[in-house]
């Protein structure tokens, strides 16, 4: 990252025109949308408690209920599909939407403490994690307070005062942009082969990954870090991938959105056989371009991508098309170009090119220069990606260049789609940029996970 990208001398700015992301989402008790648990009736007199899902946490994360038994009035607060799942009591809600709710009955339990998770593929290596302590002793958790607070200010959402919030969230966005170690995604220069081919080496390793200041997580990578090095090459190149593992279990290395012979498509068992650890497998073809592609696992992938083992593999540049020219987009003043990779469970989580808010990277361009941005998403759901300024326009989809340029300030990636996307700086300024899904992008301690910055100076 250079200086002037780290330059964030207006933060302040950014922080309150992003502060009315936070919303009400907690204490909705709406029955007319709730669900009960089958049999379950007035619970005998048991407690009710409330727990809220997030993407991806449980709120509060350690559940405590009498030995007596509760009800568990879940109420799912995320864009995803979240359920409860307490294994050593055989306790399971069920499937429930975002913004449903679902009262899980739980009975006569001994006392101790059980590991909570949410069983969606994904979600408890993206943190969904939690407690249930069951004790004789111990009074209910995770009901509402709806009190006030010290002093006779009104309580907020998140069970502290107003000054308290704001302070929190002046606090977290004073971070930004916060230094972490490992940098991923950049470009990997080939060595040159005897027989003319451009190789690449891709080591296929676990590593510690430091996603936000003190989060790290043993990241599975190519080459040590997430997303892996760019792969970028040009129509014409004749391209050898040597792919070797270094992982405890097999995989192998398919090329998502790249035009390959059937034989290199790196989906085992069928059209090769796995890579054992230890093992080695050569992947070689053509470049056939324009392509804006992924490199990515298939073998065990619900897990292996989201911890991290993707990157971007790019053949030639998708230019601008001539309707954006004749509106003044200047081919001479592309001076970025940015693959913002996006993902949302695993090890990683909710994060933006292998980092979460406020470790995310910070982007510079000047008034009238251009940035080009492929979306990718690597991750289990989709992401509405928002910038607040300039207006961007979708020049490609999935490599494909589009003869007619959309208008976007607002474009939701679907898992495995990518889009190329033209922003031009017009007004100064520090403007956010972030998932739309307003749980990816805020908390009550202030902006969390899938926020980053475009700063257009003059």
């Amino acid at each position: 990252m250079s200086n002037e990208d780290r330059s964030v001398l207006s933060w302040l700015s950014f922080a309150a025109a992003v502060g009315a992301l936070v919303v009400a989402l907690f204490g909705l008790r709406d029955s007319g949308s709730s669900e009960s648990a089958a049999g379950a009736g007035g619970g005998g007199g048991r407690p009710t408690i409330d727990v809220v899902m997030k993407d991806f946490a449980f709120e509060p994360a350690t559940i405590t209920i009498p030995t007596g038994g509760a009800i568990i009035h879940l109420m799912n607060a995320g864009a995803a599909v979240h359920n409860l799942q307490v294994a050593d009591l055989g306790i399971k809600s069920a499937d429930i939407a975002a913004g449903a709710t679902y009262d899980l009955e739980v009975g006569p339990q001994s006392a101790g403490t059980y590991k909570v998770i949410c069983p969606q593929p994904g979600h408890e290596g993206a943190g969904m994690v939690g407690a249930l302590v069951v004790s004789d002793s111990a009074a209910p958790s995770g009901g509402t307070d709806s009190g006030t607070a010290s002093g006779g200010d009104t309580a907020s959402h998140a069970g502290v005062s107003w000054h308290e919030m704001d302070a929190n969230m002046l606090a977290r966005a004073q971070l930004y942009p916060a230094k972490t170690a490992g940098h991923g995604g950049d470009r990997m220069e080939p060595t040159m082969a005897a027989d003319g081919y451009k190789e690449f080496v891709v080591e296929a390793k676990v590593v510690d990954w430091e996603v936000e200041p003190g989060k790290i997580v043993k990241a599975w990578t190519y080459n040590g870090v997430v997303p892996a090095p760019e792969i970028h090459v040009n129509s014409g190149d004749k391209v050898r991938i040597i792919l070797r593992n270094s992982l405890p279990n097999s995989t192998s290395l398919h090329f998502h959105g790249i035009q390959v012979p059937n034989v290199m498509d790196g989906v085992d068992p069928y059209t090769e056989a796995p890579t054992t650890p230890g093992g080695e497998h050569i992947y070689e073809f053509e470049a056939k371009g324009p392509a804006v592609g992924i490199y990515h696992s298939h073998h065990d992938a619900q897990q292996q991508i989201p911890d991290g083992m993707f990157g971007a593999f790019i053949i030639d540049d998708i230019g601008l098309p001539q309707k954006l020219i004749d509106k003044g987009y200047d081919p001479e003043k592309i001076v970025k170009r940015v693959n913002m990779v996006l993902n949302d469970a695993g090890v990683i989580g909710l994060s933006l090119n292998g980092k979460s808010f406020p470790a995310t990277e910070p982007y510079t361009i000047r008034v009238g220069q251009i940035m080009i941005v492929n979306y990718m998403n690597e991750g289990l759901m989709s992401h509405p990606m928002h910038m607040h300024q300039p207006l961007g326009w979708i020049i490609a989809k999935d490599g494909v260049p589009l003869d007619e340029p959309q208008p976007t300030d607002t474009i939701s990636v679907a898992p495995g789609e990518r889009y190329t996307v033209a922003y031009m700086g017009q007004e100064p300024g520090v403007w956010a940029w972030h998932c739309h899904i307003l749980t990816h992008a805020e908390t009550a301690e202030g902006m969390r996970y899938m926020v980053t910055a475009l700063i257009v100076e003059r």
